[in-house]
């Protein structure tokens, strides 16, 4: 079975997967995969033919800062650049999934697995949840940015009101209620459904 976590910034998708994680639930980090996929050579000869030679480093890689300055105002840019990595991240899903036997399902953690339309692989999606006001203090202390900038980044999310609906599992990640007994209830019901 193949299960999708997702949740706007700093809803504490990373936290609840590693939750998962201690329960023996492999977990794919498509973000993290995303990164690696981004200094192939072929990924940066397509990049490069898009955006420029200038988001390149003095080692030729690709400098990430950079071409996030190039696509995160811009519609289009932000579109070529998922329609690079994307698809590559769906078939290393895919490829890893098969490889996972010995679990009764895998998690892939993904911020925009609604929006990228990946959801549709999945058998099921939680959802995690937090009120925005957590969610930017989260992350502008993670990544010592201020609120204007987290509230930049979060723009390019669908709302969370709006993912409820693709959800069958919701997790509160609030800093109030516990995270260990939602996890706990939804893994025993994953585990019965498979």
């Amino acid at each position: 079975m193949l299960v999708g976590v997702t949740g706007n910034i700093g809803s504490g998708k990373t936290t609840v997967c590693e939750l998962f994680s201690k329960l023996g639930i492999p977990v794919y980090y498509a973000d993290d995969r995303a990164k690696l996929f981004l200094n192939t050579p072929e990924v940066i000869d397509e990049l490069v033919s898009i955006f420029g030679h200038d988001i390149l480093t003095k080692e030729k890689q690709i400098d990430r800062q950079r071409l996030a300055g190039k696509v995160f105002h811009d519609e289009v840019k932000l579109g070529q650049l998922n329609a690079i990595i994307h698809p590559r991240v769906k078939d290393d899903f895919q490829r890893w999934a098969t490889e996972q036997t010995h679990a009764p399902y895998v998690i892939q953690e993904a911020a925009i697995l609604i929006e990228s339309g990946h959801y549709q692989n999945m058998d099921k999606i939680i959802l995690v949840r937090a009120p925005e006001h957590v969610r930017i203090r989260r992350v502008s202390e993670r990544d010592h940015v201020d609120d204007h900038d987290v509230r930049q980044r979060a723009k390019h999310q669908m709302p969370e009101k709006e993912k409820v609906k693709f959800a069958d599992f919701i997790i509160t990640n609030d800093s109030r209620k516990a995270l260990v007994p939602q996890v706990n209830d939804i893994h025993q019901k994953l585990v019965r459904s498979c």
